[in-house]
């Protein structure tokens, strides 16, 4: 759309300074004929420009000529300080150049201020704040020589800092330092990882390994593995699971204190002869006992808190043993146990069910698997090890495989990014049955990679088939 150009309003009479009425072509104080006043030229500032009235002409600037190039084709610099006559910053004139640079043959300024000069044993030549400790170093890379040595250098940490004592746990940071009972180094002060961060260990028939993830500031599962001798002389392994409930208090005292009690149960009932279910069973109950043990109120507490025990510490627990040609799981929680065959085109199994809110949906016909775990309520977790916990429930199962294969116990940590047994399957490595730390890397690897949003931790036990092992049982508790 096109626009007309009108005559822009005036703020004042050119001829008197008084302010004109609108739409007047005359000035009504002095009569000036406002339509005379020179339209704007095409070229609009947006800024009122104002030309400063002009100066005295002063006398020109000698510049000095530049020098000639050096051998590298760079040219030397135009002009120096005290080339061209004027002040400092103190307002003092700078002198002319009178001593002549031996490389350039320029003059050099002489220095404006309380400055000394002299021989080597001047004050100036013992005191400079600026000088670089070593001219053929610092100098050099333009770079100050610190006030004190660093304390990161090896070399200084170990003038500075005691020698760490055997067996002391020394800093990863400056590889010197003695590492203090908070986790921070006495030398360099580098925090040090925890040591529950990432955890790994491998037996000869049982691998695991448990990490913090990606989004967790600290690691809350736990696990134990082990092994011992049934009381024919035949190989029992064993291998526990721990999660940490989140919402508790101390959740990673909690799947600790289980992992370790479980273990320690079935390492003592195993050789006297207890049959692994039953083994399983009296583990799990000694865990909660466990658990159970770090909610009680310390001395002096008020006896009249009816809440003590409602953040109690609280963990899941699943778990495995390898004896006598049976497989033997037990868990309460949402934590799992799957079978993947060695030969990949048989079927694989989920061993356990979780106690959760998706799976008593599942069970009441009330939603199928899709529509239950895709629920936000999913895994809210409906049996777990605790003070505040309903009713201890151990469900424990056993089988007899045909067929050799792979026991994967683990945490949701892992099966979040890996649910179904197939796709639980298609995440171990093909070699796990001969390199199962190996796997057990991978696999934690896995989910992190799908995003690590909880802690993580898997255990992998290589189960063998003895050649007259035919057929397969299943018991279910």
């Amino acid at each position: 759309m096109s626009q007309s150009h009108q005559q822009p309003a005036l703020s004042k009479c050119p001829g008197c300074e008084e302010p004109p009425v609108a739409g007047d072509l005359f000035c009504g104080a002095c009569g000036y004929d406002l339509s005379a006043v020179p339209a704007r030229p095409d070229d609009r500032p947006t800024m009122a420009i104002t030309v400063p009235p002009a100066a005295p002409a002063a006398e020109a600037v000698r510049w000095p000529t530049a020098e000639e190039t050096d051998s590298s084709d760079v040219p030397a610099p135009v002009v120096r300080p005290a080339d061209v006559p004027g002040t400092d910053s103190g307002g003092r004139p700078l002198t002319e150049p009178d001593t002549p640079d031996a490389e350039s043959g320029r003059g050099a300024a002489s220095p404006s201020g309380p400055v000394q000069t002299g021989g080597p044993d001047s004050a100036a030549a013992r005191v400079r704040h600026d000088d670089r400790a070593d001219p053929g170093g610092a100098e050099a890379s333009g770079d100050f020589a610190l006030a004190a040595p660093d304390p990161r250098t090896p070399e200084h940490a170990a003038a500075l800092a005691p020698a760490p004592a055997p067996g002391a746990k020394v800093c990863v940071a400056c590889r010197s330092g003695r590492v203090d009972a908070d986790g921070y180094c006495e030398n360099c002060g580098h925090a040090q990882p925890r040591e529950r961060d990432h955890m790994e260990q491998e037996l000869d028939a049982v691998a695991a390994v448990s990490d913090r993830g990606l989004r967790h500031h600290r690691n809350e599962d736990s696990f134990a593995v082990s092994s011992t001798a049934l009381p024919d002389g035949s190989p029992a392994v064993v291998a526990i699971v721990c999660d940490g409930v989140s919402s508790a208090s101390r959740p990673d005292e909690a799947s600790a204190a289980a992992a370790s009690a479980a273990n320690e149960a079935l390492l003592e009932s195993l050789p006297r002869g207890t049959h692994p279910q039953q083994a399983m069973h009296e583990a799990i109950v000694a865990a909660s006992e466990a658990v159970n043990a770090l909610a009680q109120e310390p001395a002096g507490a008020r006896e009249h808190d009816a809440h003590r025990h409602q953040n109690a510490p609280a963990c899941t627990l699943v778990g495995a043993i390898m004896a006598g040609g049976l497989l033997i799981v037990g868990w309460v929680g949402d934590s799992r146990v799957y079978w993947v065959p060695e030969d990949r085109t048989q079927p694989t199994a989920r061993l356990t069910e979780d106690d959760s809110w998706a799976a008593q949906m599942v069970a009441a016909g009330l939603m199928n698997e899709a529509e239950a775990y895709a629920d936000e309520r999913a895994h809210a977790i409906t049996g777990w090890l605790g003070a505040d916990a309903y009713e201890l429930e151990p469900h424990t199962a056993a089988f007899k495989p045909d067929r050799p294969g792979l026991v994967v116990v683990c945490t949701d940590g892992l099966w979040n990014y890996a649910e179904s047994a197939e796709e639980m399957a298609a995440a171990v490595p093909a070699d796990a049955q001969e390199q199962p730390l190996h796997a057990a890397q991978a696999l934690v690897g896995h989910a992190l990679d799908g995003g690590g949003h909880d802690n993580v931790t898997v255990a992998l036990l290589p189960f063998a088939v003895r050649p007259q092992g035919a057929g397969s049982a299943c018991d279910t508790v």
